[in-house]
């Protein structure tokens, strides 16, 4: 085995020297990436040591939670192979029971921003299941965002999928301030994926967003089959793109759905995945996102080390931990809470378990 200072290569404290780079603003090449994803056992903890000094740099001990509020669901037209609310996935695939929910009204998504404004949240997410937000949902969306902007001052997020210029825009004056599109994975393995658009659709989306003015929020999923080049691309793309928010989704394979078959990832792996995101995009806000809890396992606490933000409490269709599980695991590590776009309560759980918070 190597010295815990001596990379695989031979090169004393390479991580750091990575890391050195990062900070300065320099990408690591291509055979540097692979030497990340590449690290062995006995250097997955100064592996993540030196990944932390960046996070730290940008973030110190803070940890954003956040929990998504979902305004549609299900019975979208797009053929994603890792979504259960698509229609194309089959039955047993169906986003609900009986297909697509109705999307919320304008007062349901004002009262939902209210109770988030309530706990002093800084960000509040809506999020549609489709292909891009129809005229009718738009008008929802944009309406919501100018009513909760008139009551409170909290920076609003949405996820609807494709956008042109001209709903980008509505939504940019409306009072969105950061649009979620992911890319998922690289371009040559996008295909192998989805088929209903294309890779460069939702790079035209990211591109428009931030043609509008609206922060970006886009990543990708860590075990669609892909290879560790197609990974390295994904991450070359957000990079490239200067994302201002990196969500990093691990595959939960869904029954029904294209990708139903496939085995979860080795937790350590999904380390090494995530020091990588922090690497190539050291100011990004790297949140651990779908899948950690399946594929992380006992170790999800460790990947506090790369990334500063976690969801909590589930995702748009699958269960996560319980809140005071994530509050506790994180204040345990020593770090620090910090909500945004939170669930009511979630503020009084922290409080009533003597955890300390940040705001």
């Amino acid at each position: 085995m190597s010295d815990v200072s001596t990379s695989r290569l031979g090169q004393p404290n390479l991580w750091e020297t990575f890391a050195d780079r990062s900070l300065a603003g320099e990408a690591l090449t291509r055979s540097e990436c692979l030497e990340v994803l590449h690290a062995e056992e006995d250097e997955l903890l100064p592996l993540l040591q030196a990944a932390f000094r960046v996070r730290k740099t940008h973030y110190g001990r803070k940890v954003h939670i956040q929990v998504l509020e979902n305004a549609k669901v299900g019975a979208c037209p797009e053929d994603c192979g890792f979504c259960s609310q698509s229609s194309k996935q089959g039955e047993e695939g169906a986003g609900s029971p009986s297909g697509e929910e109705p999307m919320q009204s304008v007062a349901a998504l004002v009262a939902a921003a209210s109770n988030a404004a309530g706990i002093r949240a800084k960000r509040f997410c809506m999020v549609t299941a489709t292909r891009g937000p129809s005229e009718k949902d738009l008008d929802i969306i944009c309406e919501a965002a100018k009513q909760i902007k008139a009551k409170h001052d909290i920076e609003l997020c949405a996820s609807l999928g494709l956008l042109t210029e001209k709903k980008a825009k509505r939504l940019a004056e409306a009072g969105i301030d950061r649009f979620n599109h992911n890319l998922e994975t690289s371009e040559r393995y996008f295909d192998k994926v989805v088929t209903t658009h294309s890779w460069a659709d939702r790079v035209k989306t990211v591109e428009l967003a931030k043609a509008s003015g609206m922060e970006t929020c886009c990543g990708g999923i860590v075990g669609l089959g892909e290879s560790e080049e197609d990974l390295i691309d994904l991450v070359v793309a957000l990079r490239s793109l200067k994302v201002d928010s990196v969500p990093v989704n691990f595959l939960d394979p869904r029954p029904g759905t294209a990708l139903a078959a496939h085995q979860r990832i080795n937790p350590r792996y999904a380390l090494r995945a995530l020091c990588l995101f922090r690497f190539m995009c050291p100011e990004a806000d790297v949140r651990v996102a779908g899948g950690r809890e399946v594929n992380l396992r006992s170790m999800q606490g460790m990947a506090l080390y790369p990334a500063n933000s976690i969801f909590t409490s589930g995702y748009l269709t699958t269960d996560g931990n319980e809140p005071t599980d994530d509050m506790r695991m994180i204040t345990d590590a020593g770090f620090e809470v910090e909500f945004d776009g939170v669930e009511p309560g979630l503020m009084d759980a922290a409080k009533n378990l003597s955890l300390p918070v940040v705001n």
